[in-house]
């Protein structure tokens, strides 16, 4: 397993080093308060950008008064952070410009060898944003800053970008998700398709028990794989029939599987929806579509039992993929894999397909990445007015998580409704015309905002 490259937060006391912290990593990780030198030792975790992991370190300020033996500890602490250091990110206040102190650090930075990136923090509006690129960084020891605003998370990406390229430059790049975080993986699907087969034909081995009878799996049943130096979690499901699902109906041992497989959903990342390819898609495996779609998992749909099919021709798997697609047009986003299990063709292609997934789900696009595309959007296609008179407007567009990915979508009437979901769904197609969201759902929420100025 790869370890992360190293990014330290230097600067003074004060400069919103704690701030940036957390607006990185996305969580309350450190303190944050106006009073200097909150921060004293060092805190690490794990920023994701893009599907890449950067290990982020955050320090105490390099001009507090060293004459307290606590103080000292403090400089020591993050003179260790610049030593392990892979890249540096010197903060400063664009609100003061460069000081005496920030200049003496930056000339210390130059010393230590490593790629040094000069923020600009604070930059909270259009003129101190132009306040970085001004005259008085001049005489600047190192690049003019990167203006940034960590408390509105305004130029955070560009600067994510920045960081990553300045490391590939290096020869530190970032560390793919997928080789730092595990991957889980349950198989779903109805009774007697195949889904233990396909996890032994995946797998190498008879790891799962196997029998034409349906129900032969009764609980979720975890199995640890590696397979190229990636490590996979996969869980083996009961199949889920309608009847079994109810309270009254299927028996006791049969509806307790069924609600471990369902539950077993809140705890994995995708899911093979397994289909026998050789029967018509039943009301039951729509309904589980729907279930999938619901969820936060990414989904993989595998068509089983391609062997069985008779007569096939070149243009099999496309007409067969219609057919799926036709009756689950709910899981549209969703990849398609035909295969057998039972003579294991293409068992091991799942394995660059659930990378490629898993990958997926940490598809980020920066704040002004998804203002360009909202613009972009608009000129297509103007909003739609959904319940209420009047026609809404867009006042804000961007990405608030992943893993998996979503968006905040802001309207300037009081009714989250008054956009229509028609819009949402176009919104939702085109992005993933641009981008890279195979077999991953895309939330988009509608929230009120009706203060600010409209931004498209």
């Amino acid at each position: 397993m790869q370890t992360p490259p190293k990014a330290v937060l230097i600067g003074r006391t004060n400069v919103g080093k704690s701030s940036l912290f957390n607006k990185l990593v996305e969580e309350q990780k450190s303190l944050v308060s106006e009073i200097a030198g909150t921060t004293r030792d060092r805190f690490e975790a794990d920023c994701i950008w893009r599907g890449k992991i950067i290990r982020m370190i955050d320090t105490g300020g390099l001009d507090v008064d060293q004459r307290l033996e606590i103080e000292k500890n403090v400089v020591e602490q993050a003179n260790i952070a610049i030593a392990q250091a892979d890249i540096i990110l010197f903060l400063v206040d664009v609100n003061v410009g460069p000081v005496a102190d920030d200049l003496e650090i930056a000339r210390k930075l130059l010393k230590s060898g490593k790629p040094v990136i000069a923020v600009g923090n604070k930059a909270d509006n259009a003129e101190l944003r132009r306040r970085a690129v001004s005259d008085e960084w001049r005489s600047w020891p190192l690049n003019r800053p990167l203006a940034i605003s960590a408390k509105q998370g305004v130029g955070v990406g560009d600067l994510l970008d920045e960081i990553t390229t300045t490391l590939i430059k290096a020869g530190k790049p970032p560390v793919d998700v997928a080789e730092i975080l595990p991957m889980r993986i349950c198989v779903l699907g109805e009774p007697n398709v195949g889904k233990s087969t396909l996890l032994n034909a995946v797998l190498g081995e008879k790891r799962f028990i196997t029998a034409n009878v349906p129900h032969t799996t009764r609980e979720p049943n975890d199995a640890i794989f590696e397979h190229d130096g990636q490590t996979y979690q996969f869980i083996d499901t009961a199949g889920v029939r309608k009847q079994a699902s109810r309270r009254n109906s299927g028996t006791p041992l049969e509806r307790i599987g069924v609600e471990k497989t369902l539950d077993t959903l809140t705890r994995c990342d995708v899911a093979l929806f397994v289909l026998d390819i050789t029967k018509d898609i039943t009301t039951q495996e729509r309904h589980l579509a729907g279930v999938l779609q619901d969820s936060k998992v990414s989904v993989i749909i595998v068509a089983n039992k391609w062997d069985l099919i008779p007569n096939k021709t070149t243009t099999s798997v496309n007409d067969y993929e219609k057919i799926i697609r036709g009756f689950l047009p709910q899981l549209k986003y969703a990849p398609i894999l035909f295969t057998s299990a039972l003579t294991g063709k293409r068992a091991q292609d799942i394995f660059d397909l659930i990378s490629k997934v898993f990958q997926s789900r940490f598809t980020q696009l920066s704040d002004s990445e998804a203002k360009q595309f909202m613009s972009k959007a608009i000129v297509r296609h103007r909003p739609m007015r959904g319940k209420g008179v009047k026609s809404p407007k867009i006042m804000s567009f961007k990405q608030t998580h992943i893993n998996p990915p979503i968006f905040t979508l802001a309207v300037n009437l009081s009714r989250t409704d008054s956009l229509a979901t028609a819009y949402v769904r176009f919104l939702e197609n085109i992005m993933r015309e641009q981008y890279d969201f195979t077999g991953t759902p895309i939330r988009i929420k509608i929230e009120v905002d009706r203060k600010s100025h409209t931004t498209y």
